[in-house]
């Protein structure tokens, strides 16, 4: 399987894409290696929430790092605009705005510039 594909997609937010990052590619290995990255370049976390489906392994392999103290972390494998972000912030967190520094919020990947204090670890010039 290839981490990048070419074809006709459909982003989580329904906009029609060319092209795709299939995390489904990356080993187990590597995603111990972004967690640890991720670990290495983040504030303490006391809890990390994974948002289904490409979020989770990155979540799981997070959990070695969290700590007694420090915000929650909510990941994701791809960003493109951001929507299961706010989804998932609105559901989790109740009342809480996308952009509040109250929660972590990181990603491997972002088709374009993120917004509302999501980092991620490579980012793309745009759509």
């Amino acid at each position: 399987m290839d981490l990048f594909q070419k074809g006709n997609f459909i982003s989580h937010a329904g906009l029609p894409l060319k092209w795709k990052i299939e995390c489904d590619a990356i080993s187990d290995k590597e995603w111990e290696t972004l967690a640890f990255i991720i670990s290495e370049m983040s504030m303490p976390f006391s809890k990390v929430m994974g948002i289904p489906r490409g979020g989770v392994k990155l979540a799981n392999a997070l959990n070695k790092y969290v700590q007694p103290t420090g915000l929650p972390m909510v990941v994701d494998d791809v960003y493109t605009t951001g929507t299961s972000f706010k989804d998932f912030v609105h559901k989790e967190f109740p009342g809480t705005w996308i952009g509040s520094y109250s929660i972590q919020k990181w990603c491997i990947f972002a088709r374009r510039m993120p917004q509302w204090g999501i980092k991620a670890l490579f980012t793309m010039p745009g759509l």
